[in-house]
């Protein structure tokens, strides 16, 4: 299996649910046309198997050939095309390669992609994002905010405020600083308020890919026909809860057919969203998209008692055949990127920054260690950004936009 950094049972990638138990959080103009592409594998896939021999700090690079999932099996590169030429250096050896102490194996592969990455090494760089006249936060509990961290410092509140800086956006009822649509509803699990000004959220605690357009229909809900005409933003972490119960029917004896068959349906899903976003016909004027691959907070080490509430997060039971669990997870986070390049839309990095903030952050054998003193960025949930968390989602998010 590749990855080995990431080799960690998929409870640790949740968001929170909606019964309170843990649930699966200058630009150039690449649209993504002549990237390649991989669509969900038909049946019994397994991921790409790129070499991940070379250790970060290696002068050769990571020099990885990717295989694709058995659905694209021409799948290869580690340089691109499109003004993001990367030579033999891989896209983790080149942003995340100096960030640890230990040398972790590579992670998901997403040169085979082959993505234009942000100078800052935050995410994707795919849109000229400008002339904004509306933002759209949609997804999970990451996006809405979870207690203790106060609604002041949730992401969505941060990123807003900064948007509403940077485009001459505006908040609605509730005052300029749309205190009412930052806050959360603790009983249904959304914001206070839905719609405040040229802001709009319908992200949900619990909220799995299906929520977005099949099922509860996030999009639906946050785009009314007399939105659509307007140069939307839409910010999205989605995918977290999916994982989990994944995890949950993993746990309950599910074949590997039947879990191949549910993450790619997620998978689908999360694709279909984005697509739907990008239809030109339903958007005349453009909309923006940054999604979110998906983050966990075992430092790579796949110890999920580290947390010291992890019992009452869910995550008390062993978890079957891990590694093939683990290769289902970073065949999803590698289809998070492709969906990206296939449509033009930006993601950002947020599993591989927030590796090594988790709770074996103190660890000096984690595959992430960052070193002594490594402040953590969850909050005692486990699953959910501290204040800390929070911030460095918003900086991710803004950097993606502003570049």
């Amino acid at each position: 299996m590749r990855g080995a950094w990431f080799a960690i049972p998929l409870v640790a990638l949740v968001g929170c649910g909606d019964d309170g138990a843990a649930q699966g959080s200058g630009s150039s103009d690449t649209t993504g046309a002549d990237s390649t592409t991989s669509d969900s594998p038909t049946s019994s896939p397994t991921t790409a198997t790129a070499s991940a021999s070379a250790s970060a700090g290696s002068s050769s690079g990571a020099d990885a050939t990717s295989a694709g999932t058995t659905g694209d099996p021409d799948t290869t590169g580690t340089s691109s095309d499109d003004g993001n030429d990367t030579g033999e250096t891989g896209i983790f050896e080149m942003c995340f390669g100096d960030e640890f102490v230990n040398d972790p194996n590579l992670g998901p592969n997403y040169d085979q992609f082959n993505p234009t990455i942000g100078s800052h090494c935050l995410g994707t760089n795919h849109q000229d994002i400008g002339g904004i006249e509306r933002v759209v936060f949609v997804g999970d509990s990451i996006t809405v905010g979870t207690p203790p961290t106060f609604s002041a410092d949730y992401y969505r509140s941060k990123l807003a405020d900064a948007l509403a800086a940077a485009f001459g956006l505006e908040f609605g009822e509730g005052g300029q600083s749309g205190d009412l649509w930052k806050l959360v509803n603790v009983f249904d699990g959304t914001s206070v308020v839905h719609f405040s000004g040229d802001f709009a959220s319908c992200a949900k605690w619990g909220a799995r890919n299906d929520d977005l357009l099949q099922d509860n229909s996030q999009l639906e809900e946050c785009f009314p026909p007399e939105t659509r005409e307007l140069v939307n933003l839409v910010v999205m972490t989605s995918g977290g809860n999916d994982l989990s119960s994944l995890t949950q029917a993993a746990i309950d004896g599910a074949t590997e057919e039947m879990l191949w068959e549910q993450i790619e349906s997620a998978v689908q899903l999360q694709r279909e969203a984005v697509q739907w976003l990008k239809d030109p016909e339903r958007f005349p004027n453009g909309t923006h998209v940054v999604i979110a691959n998906l983050y966990e907070f075992t430092d790579g080490t796949g110890e999920v008692m580290s947390c010291d509430v992890s019992g009452l997060a869910g995550f008390d039971e062993p978890i079957p055949a891990p590694d093939q669990l683990a290769e289902m997870v970073i065949w999803a986070n590698e289809q998070y990127m492709a969906i990206a390049t296939e449509t033009g839309a930006d993601m950002i990095f947020l599993l591989e920054s927030f590796c090594g903030h988790g709770f074996n952050a103190d660890d000096p054998t984690a595959p992430c260690y960052r070193g002594p003193g490594t402040e953590t960025w969850f909050d005692l949930t486990c699953i959910h950004p501290n204040p800390t968390g929070h911030q460095q989602i918003a900086d991710m998010f803004l950097a993606v936009v502003g570049e």
